[in-house]
């Protein structure tokens, strides 16, 4: 019987990219903050990254969290309103 063949990583390096939705710079998803939109209609910080629903993410910089159009910019990419008490 010979030996199972293995087959290199496809791309080794691969880091996934991400686009603020506040200041829409790109970077890697590590650096975000993930804000998901639940079945129920409300919003939350997905720490891990996996919670089902609409998600977009936002960068953990403390200016883009200040932005005054933060909250716009979130509602707009997960088709609700929000507040920063949510979010």
């Amino acid at each position: 019987m010979m030996p199972a063949r293995m087959m290199p990583k496809r791309r080794p390096d691969h880091q996934p990219q991400r686009t603020c939705a506040v200041c829409r710079t790109v970077r890697t998803k590590r650096e975000m903050q993930r804000v998901v939109r639940l079945a129920d209609g409300t919003t939350m910080l997905d720490a891990s990254g996996r919670m089902p629903g609409r998600g977009t993410y936002v960068c953990a910089d403390p200016a883009c969290q200040a932005n005054p159009g933060r909250d716009r910019a979130i509602a707009r990419a997960l088709g609700i309103e929000v507040t920063l008490a949510t979010a």
